[in-house]
């Protein structure tokens, strides 16, 4: 069942499934980066930190080799002395602790700042002896375990490969002053992280895309969910489909109850009809409360009959009021002169003054 699922899986994640899984904590992770941020860290540490350190540690616990016949064991004393001691140490460690903000960086580079509540919630599924079995035996676990073990040999090879020209002469480091030797232990630990730095950048990349390419498989989608999460987004079309039909059922009967109440009806005659409505009293210019093509005009012509409201027969502007003018809209000024004619036409049937 679950291979069948998988198989019809075959849309890639939309952005908003992408979201929703980045709230539930679900992004591609590798932890190979994240042991090469660590490891990064350690090899800066070597580099520029190692001797300011040994030097630092040496200056705070000398006083306590060399001459500690000279502390003075009353509590306050002591006490004072520990707390001077535990500055200087932090003082010392402090640099080192601060590259654990690189590891941090380089995590969290990966995918950003994430906030994901849901993922400190106790799952209980967790805890379940037979399930975690299942994961550790199941397929990707028998990877991880694989690639865990190719790592270890890749960085062993290549970084004591590059150590060892310089292991020659360690029998030899008993017979060296002390600085000689840690200078020369500091250089080969140098060189075994810088190898350890190399394979590990190599195997972080390439883990990295594994984990991106696992990530996306894993949130693909089935054309179902795609249809469905659009159908969310946007709305169903079908009732996308029926507001908008109702909407129009509704302008077209707030048309057709507007016509009754119109002064004049402008036809093409057959093809076009726009109504018109004017208030001297209350309008700077006629309104266009109706307007149809063809079964509609028909349909305006029929209303405008029935209600004694005049029909005037006038093609072009007909066409041009129908073409420029929206509903319950003034006409423009250019039309002024052709309906004031038309409207003066009508009003003097009806024995009231033109609009000019």
């Amino acid at each position: 069942m679950a291979e069948q699922d998988d198989a019809s899986k075959t849309e890639d994640p939309t952005s908003r499934r992408l979201s929703k899984g980045r709230e539930q904590g679900q992004v591609a992770s590798s932890q190979e980066v994240k042991h090469w941020g660590m490891l990064l860290g350690g090899l800066f540490g070597l580099m520029f930190l190692a001797g300011y350190t040994a030097g630092g540690v040496r200056d705070a616990v000398i006083k306590f080799v060399e001459a500690p016949h000279g502390i003075p064991f009353d509590i306050e004393h002591l006490r004072l002395t520990f707390a001077n001691l535990l500055i200087d140490v932090l003082l010392v460690v402090g640099p080192l602790l601060g590259l654990l903000l690189l590891a941090i960086t380089v995590n969290i580079g990966q995918f950003g700042l994430l906030w994901a509540p849901a993922k400190l919630k106790p799952e209980t599924s967790k805890l379940n002896l037979l399930k975690g079995m299942k994961r550790i035996f199941s397929i990707r676990g028998i990877v991880e375990f694989l690639k865990g073990l190719i790592k270890l040999i890749i960085v062993a090879v290549v970084s004591f490969g590059l150590a060892l020209p310089l292991l020659d002469d360690l029998p030899l480091l008993p017979q060296f002053e002390i600085i000689q030797t840690m200078d020369r232990i500091h250089l080969i630990a140098l060189w075994i992280a810088a190898g350890t730095i190399g394979a590990m950048s190599a195997i972080a990349a390439l883990d990295f895309m594994y984990q991106k390419f696992l990530f996306t498989k894993q949130m693909r989608m089935t054309k179902q969910e795609v249809k469905d999460e659009t159908k969310q987004a946007e709305g169903d079309p079908q009732v996308k489909a029926r507001i908008r039909r109702l909407r129009m059922e509704r302008s077209m009967q707030r048309m057709m109850q507007a016509v009754p109440k119109a002064d004049v009806v402008i036809t093409n005659p057959t093809h076009y009809a726009v109504a018109l409505t004017y208030d001297m009293q209350s309008m700077a210019a006629p309104k266009l409360v109706a307007k149809g093509v063809d079964h509609l005009a028909y349909r305006i012509r029929a209303v405008a009959t029935e209600n004694e409201v005049p029909v005037v027969e006038d093609a072009p502007l007909a066409r041009a009021l129908y073409a420029t003018v929206e509903l319950d809209n003034e006409i423009p000024p250019e039309h002024y002169h052709a309906v004031a004619e038309v409207i003066g036409y009508v009003m003097r049937l009806k024995g009231q003054a033109a609009w000019t």
